[in-house]
């Protein structure tokens, strides 16, 4: 079963960390106050409500795709951009860690990025040798 190789374990707790990530949010007005009281604050006016709800439906996406191993290097990569901006618009200026010492930081969003490169290339990257 194509949904169950060597990369599930990695896929399902990448898909846990998105579906918590974003369903409490969706269920308790967060990602209305994403949009409105941050990104539109910081410049994304009048679309901050929109690309909130398009973080955050993304993420559910990119979870389905994951535990059913469809379509898993395009929720990747989307999801990748998305982390990447996360970090540059919100957690880079809080430092490397999101406790300890520091709060909110990028170390979280760091490892998920690598995670995700993992699924998208469970080989590594391999250099093709081509013979004459």
């Amino acid at each position: 079963m194509k949904a169950l190789n060597n990369t599930f374990l990695l896929r399902f707790a990448i898909a846990i960390i998105l579906l918590t990530h974003s369903i409490p949010s969706l269920l308790s007005n967060g990602v209305n106050d994403f949009g409105n009281l941050y990104l539109n604050q910081i410049g994304f006016a009048p679309f901050g409500l929109v690309i909130a709800w398009a973080i955050k439906l993304s993420h559910l996406a990119a979870a389905v795709c994951l535990l059913f191993n469809k379509y898993v290097k395009w929720a990747s990569i989307i999801t990748i951009f998305v982390f990447v901006m996360g970090i540059v618009l919100i957690h880079f200026k809080e430092g490397w860690y999101v406790v300890g010492d520091g709060r909110n930081g990028v170390e979280f969003n760091f490892l998920l990025i690598f995670a995700l490169l993992s699924v998208m290339f469970p080989n590594g990257f391999k250099k093709k040798i081509t013979k004459p």
